[in-house]
């Protein structure tokens, strides 16, 4: 058996490796989950406590996980890879906080079915990473953006993207309600995947909404998504079908939301469509069909009147310590109606099948925005989701892509949308894609490391 190669023969620290890097050095036995879970470790520690991704890490128990992990076959792709987990999912070995004070401390006795499926696939799970409280308001997390202490990370998924983007760790889950996950991924120059609703169990997750709630992960290339993409039949990497960029037709779309779009986010989303003009793809201006253009109007009550049903329990139990928002939502203070809730939910259902028939001949995939622009100064905002939340509603899948630095310095993204249920040929575009669209894949690396 070929002996495990040092950093320096790997030509890289092990905490630098993407997860699908790792993965082949693991399955090749020139790297061992031990060492890559020590690399990790002792970048959290150099890092972390200026970037505070983590609520919980216990080295021990984790280094003992590795051990174990490296004594068993190799079964699975994620196999002794280490994992974030964001704290709003039950994991069997370690608090779920929901970073709220009703909780501190609390531990389920068992791993959200997300969470189960990566522990038995052979993934490592590292700790639980900084969340919004409930993943939907409240307290914020502590966590800054990596590339600016200054900034935030975005949110609700806010460890995890910030855990990701500094290296701490190759993979994290995160979730969206609203912008969650994407937002977080070009804030902190990653990439990440939220598939179609519904196609990643939510069991053993703390839910807003039942409607919007979509599990996601990040990695920081586009292999990384499909990789766990596989683990949840989604996709599979030797069934990727080879895309390339020429004759791909582009719909870039502004979106019924533009006037929120800042010089930044403007910038990366045209330079983005024109290099993949420039690459050989179609690129055309795409409206959405006109009855789109009140999805967020719905989208805003359906949210609302969902948390108030999922912030009922804590509202019963502990309501000094529930933060005013959601007391706000429990009692309907935005007096969302019984009919404006139908009203939201029925046009939901119409244009899900109308934005689904966009696809085909015609539109192979959607260029949006991720965010209006560079993430925002302050821990007290995690940014505004107006790009996202459509796409959320609509159920449709999502990857994020960086593009480039702003004038502050910061990462900016743009998203890559496609029909419900058509995650795996969404990455395929995303990864024949993804190295036009984001020329500098390494700039993260050379500044944080």
């Amino acid at each position: 058996m070929d002996m495990p190669l040092s950093s320096a023969a790997i030509g890289t620290q092990p905490y630098q490796l993407t997860a699908s890097e790792a993965a082949a050095l693991l399955r090749t036995k020139k790297l061992s989950c031990e060492e890559l879970v020590r690399s990790c470790l002792a970048r959290i520690s150099a890092r972390d406590p200026l970037v505070r991704a983590w609520l919980y890490v216990d080295p021990e128990l984790v280094i003992r996980n590795a051990r174990e992990l490296d004594k068993l076959p190799i079964t699975s792709a994620l196999h002794g890879l280490p994992w974030g987990v964001k704290d709003v999912f039950d994991t069997k070995d370690m608090p779920t906080t929901q970073n709220s004070p009703i909780y501190p401390g609390l531990q389920a006795g068992r791993d959200a079915a997300c969470v189960a499926v990566v522990r038995h696939s052979g993934g490592l799970i590292l700790g639980k990473t900084d969340t919004v409280e409930f993943a939907s308001g409240g307290r914020k997390a502590l966590t800054r953006n990596p590339f600016n202490l200054a900034h935030t990370p975005g949110g609700s998924s806010s460890g995890s993207g910030a855990a990701v983007g500094d290296f701490h760790v190759p993979l994290a889950f995160g979730t969206q309600t609203g912008g969650s996950h994407i937002r977080p991924a070009s804030f902190n120059g990653i990439y990440g995947l939220k598939p179609t609703w519904g196609a990643v169990s939510r069991e053993g997750l703390k839910m807003a909404s039942h409607t919007l709630d979509t599990v996601g992960w990040y990695g920081r290339s586009v292999d990384d998504l499909i990789l766990v993409a596989e683990a949840f039949r989604l996709a599979r990497m030797d069934d990727i079908q080879t895309v390339t960029p020429k004759g791909l037709r582009v719909g870039l779309c502004r979106s019924p939301v533009w006037e929120h779009i800042e010089p930044a986010g403007e910038v990366a989303l045209l330079l983005a469509a024109k290099r993949l003009a420039d690459a050989g793809a179609v690129v055309e201006d795409l409206d959405l069909p006109a009855p789109c253009e009140g999805l967020a109007s719905a989208y805003t009550d359906i949210a609302y009147a969902e948390g108030s049903v999922s912030f009922l329990p804590e509202y019963l139990g502990a309501p000094t310590l529930l933060a005013p928002d959601f007391c706000a939502r429990v009692n309907n203070e935005r007096g969302v109606t019984p009919e404006a809730l139908l009203a939201g939910y029925t046009l939901a259902d119409r244009c899900r099948p109308i934005f689904d028939a966009l696809f085909g001949t015609a539109l192979d995939v959607i260029l949006t925005p991720s965010t209006p622009g560079e993430a925002p100064v302050g821990l007290h905002t995690t940014g505004d989701p107006v790009f996202n939340a459509n796409w959320t509603l609509l159920h449709v899948p999502c990857v994020g892509i960086p593009v480039r630095r702003g004038p502050k310095g910061l990462p900016v993204g743009v998203t890559l949308v496609g029909p419900r249920f058509g995650d795996k040929r969404l990455l395929a575009i995303a990864k024949a894609l993804a190295p036009v669209i984001d020329a500098d894949p390494k700039s993260a690396l050379r500044e944080l490391c």
